[in-house]
């Protein structure tokens, strides 16, 4: 099974970031894809990014400008439930890119 680290930025960094993995995590599973997931807030996420354990970000919050050094995905339709499969395709679209690259 394939296997990505995501950082799961809420303004919180506690109960949507989560929401958002663990629902993340499901649909990933289905596609044969195991996604281990952090959640933190905004303003950890740079630091977080940079230190080179994750590969890619879902927000549901605005991220402070900067660069991350990895794919960052807004997860605020898949929360909402208007724009979860564009979500899901710009997901698969990051890992696609992500593999390619190994």
């Amino acid at each position: 099974m394939r296997s990505f680290n995501v950082l799961s930025v809420c303004g919180s960094g506690t109960v949507t970031s989560s929401m958002i993995a663990e629902k993340l995590k499901d649909a990933m599973e289905e596609r044969g894809i195991k996604i281990t997931a952090t959640e933190a807030k905004p303003t950890e996420a740079m630091n977080l990014a940079q230190g080179g354990r994750f590969d890619f970000i879902t927000h549901t919050s605005p991220l402070p400008d900067g660069d991350y050094g990895i794919p960052t995905i807004s997860a605020f339709g898949f929360l909402t439930g208007f724009g979860e499969d564009e979500f899901l395709e710009e997901v698969m679209s990051v890992i696609e890119g992500l593999e390619a690259k190994k």
